[in-house]
């Protein structure tokens, strides 16, 4: 996409979660990747969006959804106001229950559109930290999120300053690999993780979403 279509999408989506109800409750939405980092074309959208996690339940509702559509949850994993809306945008992960991250996949954007989602309970700053230690760790350096980021939304407001600098190309990032190193990487783990990171977003196409629990 052109950078200004791109940066228009993003705001699109950001009226989506303002305007209409969510699988679950949305309290942040930042912007990483090519296009927080000012590039034009922009290959590929990279959001990141932080979650609330549902504390009631509704055991008839879920034995309802779980009769008709197959799909464990709905109504503690996600809100039986939005299933009941949006049926077709209901998604389960591999145990059979509601997946509130590819329930929000499925919402928010198209199968064909180059847009990646990744959603978490955490803020971006507190799952960078804990997804570089961990990839340290277990030496999985694809598994790095990339710590380069804009935040476009908080707890309703938008963050309408940050939009604008973005579109201007006012804000300044230091490479992948200088970026890691600031969180605590040595040169070597730094490179390589920043090169897995590459290769894995080259590796994507059409609409994807990761889920993550901190």
């Amino acid at each position: 996409m052109e950078r200004a279509a791109a940066l228009d999408r993003v705001e699109a989506l950001l009226d989506t979660i303002e305007q209409e109800t969510m699988p679950v409750p949305v309290r942040e939405v930042w912007l990483y990747g090519d296009a927080a980092l000012g590039l034009d074309p922009v290959e590929r959208l990279d959001v990141y969006l932080t979650k609330d996690m549902l504390l009631e339940s509704d055991d008839a509702v879920a034995d309802r959804f779980e009769r008709e559509y197959g799909i464990k949850g709905v109504g503690s994993t996600v809100r039986a106001e939005w299933a009941e809306q949006h049926p077709d945008a209901l998604r389960a992960s591999d145990n059979g229950y509601a997946a509130p991250e590819k329930c929000l996949g499925a919402h928010l954007t198209g199968s064909d559109e180059p847009i990646h989602l990744e959603v978490c309970n955490a803020p971006f700053g507190d799952n960078v930290t804990q997804r570089l230690r961990g990839a340290l760790d277990r030496g999985a350096y694809e598994q790095v999120l990339d710590p380069r980021g804009a935040c476009l939304w908080v707890d309703g407001e938008r963050e309408a300053e940050t939009i604008e600098k973005l579109r201007a190309g006012e804000l300044a990032f230091p490479t992948l690999s200088e970026a890691l190193g600031m969180l605590g990487a040595d040169e070597d783990e730094a490179t390589a993780a920043a090169e897995a990171v590459q290769r894995r977003r080259a590796e994507r196409s059409g609409a994807t979403v990761r889920g993550d629990v901190v």
